[in-house]
Formats: C-alpha cells, sequence, structure tokens
C-alpha cells in the first residue's frame, strides 16, 4: 500500500475544517492523537502532549487497570470460618444485590450457612465521595457513594405510578415521604443532604410509572450491618478488627460483565469500585490511591506525560491526562488482549454512550467518551476502510458551545479519517 493511502494527505485539513478552526470551536483547548499501531507512526498529533480534562475517558486506564489486576473474576468478599462462625470482610465488590447480576454467591454462602455471622471492618483509605468530585450531587443517580461492602448499587431504586410506590431495598421506605403536586410540577426523587430521608414529588394528574436510582448514605458498620441482616433475615454480629491474614477471598462474576457496562454506560460507581477492588489484590487495603500509585510506577511507567490521575470515574476535574497517554494506553491494551475480547468492552457506533453518532461505521469503530461541562472526550479505536486498525485520542476542553456541537465535529472528523 502506497505512504499516501495509509496515511491520508489530508488528514490535518479535515482536523482543520471539522473542529480546530470550526466556528463554534476554535477557541476551545483541542488535542488529537492518531497512531497506526502496526507501523508505530502517528497520523495526526495535534498538541497531544498537553494536559485535558479527560472526564470519562480516565475509565480507560480504569479498565486497563483492571484487566491487568483482577483476574478472571470479583473478589466477592474475605472470609474465614471455624466450627462455630464465619467471619466476613468487604472487598469493595459493587455486584452484591445489584439487579444487573443474578450470580450472587456471597448472597447464597451467607444464606446458606448455619453459623454465626460476624462482620469485620476493613482497612479502607478511601472517603464516600472522590477528589474534587461535585458536593451537591449527593442525590444524583451517577455519584453513589464508595464504601468496602457496596449493596444495591449503593443506590435506592424507586418507582412511582400515580401515588403508589416501590423503593428496593425496602430498607429505606419507612424513610420516603410524598409530596403531592399539581401540574406542571414534574415528577422527581430526592435525598436530605446529612440523613437518608427521600423525597418523591409527584402529580396529582399523573398516572404514568417514573423510575428513579437516588444514592443512599452508606454508613458506618453498624448500618452495613442492619443491611446485611434485613436482606439474610439473620442476626450479622460485629467485629473490632479486620479478619485474619490467613482469610479466603471469595468471587463472584466475570471481570468482564462489568467492565462493560462500566464502558457501555459509563457507569461511574463500578468505575470507581474497580480501583478499590484492585487495591485488594495488592494488599490487606482498599485505597484508590495506591492501586494508582502502583500502576504508575510499574505498567504505566513509561507514559509519555505522566499524568494527574486520581479516580476511576473521571468525575474529579483534578484528572489531566494527555491524548499521547490515551493513545499510549490503549495501544498496550491492543497488543495484549484480543479484539474477540477488547471490542466488545467498549461502545461501538450506534450502542451505548454512542447510541446517537457514528452509525455509518458498525463494526468499525470501538471507543468510550466523555463529557463533563466545557470538555468533551472520545478516545479508541478505529478500523480504515481498507481494514487498518488506528488509535486515537481526541480531547476538546474549554468550549463554549454546547456537547452536541463538539461531539458532531469530532464525529465528522472521524469519518473523513475512516473513508479517507
Amino acid at each position: 500500500m502506497a505512504a499516501a493511502q495509509a496515511q491520508p494527505k489530508n488528514i490535518r485539513k479535515w482536523a482543520n475544517e471539522e473542529i480546530l478552526l470550526k466556528k463554534d470551536i476554535r477557541n476551545a483547548h483541542t488535542g488529537i492523537c492518531i497512531l497506526d499501531p502496526a507501523t508505530g507512526k502517528y497520523w495526526l498529533q495535534y498538541q497531544d502532549d498537553k494536559f485535558f480534562m479527560p472526564a470519562s475517558n480516565t475509565k480507560i486506564f480504569t479498565l486497563f487497570t483492571g484487566l491487568r489486576l483482577l483476574g478472571d473474576s470479583l473478589p466477592a468478599m474475605r472470609y474465614a470460618e471455624d466450627d462455630t462462625a464465619v467471619y466476613i470482610q468487604g472487598t469493595a465488590d459493587p455486584s452484591f444485590l445489584h439487579p444487573d447480576f443474578t450470580y450472587q454467591p456471597v448472597k447464597d454462602f451467607l444464606t446458606q450457612t448455619d453459623k454465626r455471622i460476624w462482620l469485620a471492618p476493613a482497612i479502607i483509605k478511601n472517603k464516600r465521595f472522590g477528589p474534587g468530585w461535585a458536593w451537591s450531587d449527593y442525590a444524583d443517580y451517577y455519584q453513589p457513594e464508595l464504601n468496602a461492602w457496596p449493596m444495591y448499587g449503593n443506590v435506592a431504586r424507586i418507582n412511582i405510578t400515580g401515588s403508589a410506590y416501590t423503593v428496593t431495598p425496602e430498607y429505606f421506605a419507612r424513610d420516603l415521604q410524598l409530596v403531592r403536586e399539581t401540574a406542571p410540577t414534574e415528577v422527581l426523587a430526592d435525598r436530605d443532604e446529612r440523613s437518608n430521608r427521600f423525597v418523591l414529588h409527584y402529580r396529582t394528574d399523573d398516572r404514568s410509572s417514573h423510575d428513579f436510582e437516588v444514592p443512599f448514605i452508606t454508613g458506618g458498620n453498624e448500618q452495613l450491618a442492619q443491611r446485611l441482616q434485613d436482606t439474610l433475615r439473620k442476626a450479622v454480629g460485629l467485629l473490632d478488627k479486620p479478619v485474619s491474614a490467613q482469610s479466603s477471598i471469595l468471587k463472584s462474576i466475570p471481570v468482564d460483565t462489568l467492565f462493560e457496562p462500566m464502558m457501555h454506560r459509563s457507569d461511574n460507581f463500578f468505575a470507581e469500585q474497580i480501583l478499590m477492588m484492585c487495591s485488594t489484590m495488592l494488599g490487606d487495603t482498599i485505597d484508590t490511591r495506591k492501586t494508582i500509585r502502583y500502576m504508575l510506577d510499574s505498567v504505566l511507567q513509561d507514559l509519555p506525560q505522566p499524568p494527574s490521575w486520581v479516580d476511576g470515574s473521571g468525575l474529579s476535574r483534578y484528572n489531566l491526562i494527555t491524548p499521547r497517554d490515551f493513545v499510549y494506553v490503549l495501544e498496550k491494551m491492543y497488543k495484549t488482549y484480543p479484539k474477540e475480547r477488547l471490542w466488545p468492552l467498549f461502545p461501538g457506533g450506534g450502542k451505548g454512550t454512542l447510541r446517537s453518532y457514528y452509525q455509518q461505521l458498525p463494526g468499525r469503530l470501538y471507543a468510550k467518551t466523555g463529557t463533563l461541562s466545557g470538555c468533551v472526550a472520545l478516545s479508541g479505536y478505529l478500523v480504515t476502510k481498507s481494514g487498518k486498525t488506528l488509535v486515537f485520542s481526541v480531547l476538546v476542553n474549554n468550549h463554549d458551545t454546547t456537547s452536541t456541537v463538539v461531539r458532531r465535529a469530532v464525529e465528522r472528523f472521524l469519518l473523513k479519517v475512516a473513508n479517507g
């Protein structure tokens, strides 16, 4: 194949036309990196060594970390047994009693045992929110609290149809208050900032069904033990120290079963708990910072520009990562894991967070989106019409237009690269 065919000579022109000099975007801070991993040659580099807020593109680093550290299945809990009791301790597995996952080995194990159950405190350094998160989003579905033993995804699921409602877990139904509204006030669910008192506003003229996910305050070990008791319908005692170093780890779901929804719907909670689970595989402490330090000091020590990487989800504006760093990590994954495993983990054109985009490239684009106020990101893999796989990252910060305008501009550019 001729060099001009392998690397379109118009690629910089397309970037200028669709993004860099575009009226609504030209004042933004933009970085682009496109690599041909087969040759190691860059097709385009524009400010790819500059730092950007990556938003949910941070989940690419999280995915790579999970692939490296978690093995085949998630660590569900630590436990030890003697003749009369079983001693359990959380390992940050977010799948426990989550409605997305029917396989519940921890629940089965604890329900079937006839021994006394004792809950041990995990050694955890994480706070309930990540660094730099928006404190006022405490009741928004996308920001559940983080803890050592999640239950139900750490959200209360509330359905209201007319004036009738259901709450899962039922534990929180007693703390729910209905407030009748008249049209045109919208139906919504909220929660007190400092308590698990939920307030559900509903319209008197609305008989349709509405579903809400509202994060609950996870509290301490006493509250966790109470939720476990309500679920298991048996007593759960509290210990004052962690389980022994000789404890075993019970495994739960296959890791890709969690990685896929984390990437496809950009699930912040799953992403954060993945880094916390990874830290349990590195020692006896749940600590996202420990996981990040380990990755940056080992398999990611050769990143082109050492990033500011602080959380798993990308909710924090403290994250600062370059487009070239994303391409570096994506290339590592591409050369380490077979496409048959890697491609399904990323949203494809017309699916997941890309359901309204890249529908013209079925089976030819697999990428992670990212959006914060003033921030749009897309990084992943692009297959050209000749069958060549490219690794790319496009990060746009500080734009003063809508996210849709930026996403469509990036889409037009990448379509030209794919079909040029």
